[in-house]
């Protein structure tokens, strides 16, 4: 028992030291919906800076022909400003989808983010370093508050692009004796 009140012990005062970055205002359920099978690598980097508030969580439909959020929407500073690669990878599409511009990115191993509403000068097969600038974020997703929607996939499978780049695993906690 001493050495698991020891280890606990340890693990707080590790944590309390810690540098923290600012929490984001939207705060993620224990049972955030992951509904992926799929482990994430983790590495990944935040597409925008500062650091920005989740508006909309991730809520993939149960069928993939469902409505649902199929990736996440993060806050802004302002439209207009730099939209970066989580991650390294190639171009694969810029364009028009519906009514809004996007810019997608494969990342290898079958994973692609995309971005929208994204105005790109990027060419489809451009290499793109992780944290280079990838476009501008336009005004329009979330109504008059700037935001980018982000969302990942591997194959055809939507996946939460915040398990990315945030541990997401629910927090165990042991018994003291």
């Amino acid at each position: 028992m001493r050495t698991y009140v020891l280890a606990a012990l340890l693990l707080l005062t590790t944590a309390a030291a810690a540098p923290s970055a600012a929490p984001a205002p939207f705060a993620l359920p224990a049972a955030f919906p992951a509904r992926s099978t799929t482990t994430a690598p983790a590495g990944w980097s935040w597409p925008l800076a500062p650091r920005p508030a989740v508006l909309r969580p991730f809520d993939p439909p149960d069928k993939p022909w469902l409505s649902g959020h199929r990736g996440v929407d993060l806050g802004a500073a302002s439209d207009g400003g730099p939209v970066t690669a989580p991650e390294s990878g190639t171009v694969s599409f810029v364009g028009v989808v519906v009514d809004r511009p996007v810019i997608t990115i494969d990342h290898g191993n079958g994973l692609r983010s995309s971005f929208e509403p994204v105005r790109s000068t990027l060419k489809k097969g451009a290499s793109v370093a992780k944290g280079a600038m990838v476009g501008t974020l336009l005004a329009g997703h979330c109504g008059s508050s700037p935001c980018v929607h982000w969302g990942v996939r591997r194959g055809e499978e939507y996946l939460n692009p915040l398990s990315f780049i945030l541990d997401l695993r629910p927090s165990v906690l042991l018994p003291l004796n």
